[in-house]
């Protein structure tokens, strides 16, 4: 007891009912098949492990996708993306919504759990292809104010590297490598959610409108 605790909104019912078996590790205390009822309810969670893709016959109206994400983080949680969605904008498009992580539902359940947790302690979790579009946007001057140290953090995560793997090539430890990664985290959150799609698009050289359909719109605070 006194970790932290997980709600679980994800349409299939045999995920809710099987999660928290197959993650004893976690504490859940909340699982819904939607947002709307996870916000009537509001449980007392510190992340909400989310489904990206919510609507279907039997909801057909369900919030989903960047949606879902805002709305949850607006009620004071953070959001785990736990998704079988692979395209590298749509993921992006997660943590300009205000997601915290990203974590593939093919991944093993002792990587979605070190990233249920890390996510719980307020790092970044994102897969190698989202962790490559950031260091684009680095790289072309669209994200400043990182550091060196950061670069190279960055462009280890983008090639899929751990921190032990790092730690070799490097010369630092992982505990140091996790705070310039913690420290670079603050940066890109903030700066994906007060850029627009079109300011993405130009940085990364992509046609006007190519993000449109995926892109949440940009908070100004």
């Amino acid at each position: 007891m006194g970790g932290p605790r997980f709600a679980l909104v994800d349409d299939a019912t045999a995920l809710r009912a099987s999660l928290g078996l197959l993650l004893p590790g976690l504490t859940f205390v909340a699982s819904h098949a939607n947002v709307e009822c996870l916000l009537a309810e509001r449980p007392e969670a510190d992340v909400v492990i989310l489904d990206l893709h919510l609507a279907n016959v039997g909801q057909p109206q369900a919030s989903q996708g960047p949606t879902a994400i805002r709305r949850i983080t607006e009620a004071g949680y953070r959001v785990c993306c736990y998704t079988q969605e692979e395209r590298r904008f749509v993921l992006a498009a997660c943590l300009a919504a205000g997601a915290t992580g990203v974590i593939s539902k093919a991944a093993t359940l002792e990587e979605a759990e070190a990233g249920f947790l890390a996510v719980a302690d307020g790092e970044l979790v994102v897969p190698p292809s989202v962790a490559g579009i950031l260091e684009v946007l680095v790289r072309r001057g669209s994200l400043t104010v990182v550091s060196p140290r950061q670069r190279d953090v960055l462009a280890g995560r983008a090639r899929g590297l751990t921190y032990a793997e790092m730690s070799r090539t490097l010369f630092l430890s992982e505990s140091t490598l996790r705070g310039y990664w913690l420290e670079l985290t603050q940066t890109v959150s903030r700066y994906l959610q007060v850029t627009s799609p079109g300011d993405i698009e130009q940085a990364l050289g992509l046609g006007p409108g190519d993000l449109l359909d995926v892109w949440p719109e940009v908070s100004r605070g």
